[in-house]
């Protein structure tokens, strides 16, 4: 799925093969690796410095890769091409998204391209109506919030009035020790989408039905400097 849609991304937007593109959010470099090698001058950024050095180690000097946050991180300018994927922009705030979103404006050319692949309203919202469930961790099983054996339980709200789903996670080790963990999405209708991106600047703003995805969970957003 990532191979179709770096190629759907170049055949469709791909300005040249030696543009200048940022990949807000890149996490482990899975897509700015085929942009880097289609000949892309690519930049990525991420939070996480796990991802960074996989990144790292998959795509070496053939891209500029930035640990950081991409609501305070220097975005640098003159891009043709700005991507951010996996639903990105809905773990943040409103105040957030209109944020990055006037960066990376600011961040393209005149003409430039912002390419968004977001969660549905639907999606966000299915989220929160999961019954609260649980799974164990055990010897040799990495997971998500621990290298060590434990016990994860989960519960799942949703907030009409900020249309936000909240999941939390409750972390118990052997040692009977319990951490807590909070994720966010914001859901958005499509017409929200829309302001959001004309709020920041950006026109001719397209929805694409052809988007290449696993699944009705996400759809893809372009729009123009």
């Amino acid at each position: 799925m990532i191979k179709k849609q770096g190629q759907w991304i170049h055949e469709h937007h791909g300005k040249t093969s030696s543009g200048k593109l940022l990949d807000i959010g890149c996490g482990p470099g899975l897509h700015i690796e085929q942009f880097a090698d289609m000949g892309y001058d690519c930049t990525g950024i991420d939070f996480s410095p796990a991802s960074i050095r996989h990144a790292e180690e998959i795509i070496g000097r053939r891209a500029r890769l930035i640990e950081g946050d991409i609501r305070t991180a220097d975005f640098d300018n003159g891009y043709d091409l700005a991507v951010m994927l996996y639903g990105e922009l809905n773990v943040f705030s409103p105040d957030e998204c209109r944020d990055i979103l006037k960066k990376a404006y600011n961040a393209l050319s005149s003409g430039g391209i912002i390419l968004l692949e977001v969660h549905t309203y639907e999606a966000i919202k299915r989220i929160a109506d999961v019954p609260y469930t649980w799974y164990k961790s055990g010897p040799g099983l990495q997971g998500l919030f621990s290298d060590q054996p434990h016990l994860c339980l989960i519960e799942n709200h949703w907030f009409d009035n900020k249309q936000t789903a909240l999941q939390i996670f409750h972390i118990l080790d052997d040692n009977g020790d319990l951490a807590t963990y909070r994720s966010t999405n914001k859901a958005w209708t499509d017409d929200q989408y829309k302001q959001l991106l004309s709020e920041a600047g950006f026109s001719k703003l397209i929805i694409h039905s052809d988007w290449p995805t696993p699944s009705d969970a996400f759809k893809l957003i372009s729009a123009e400097n």
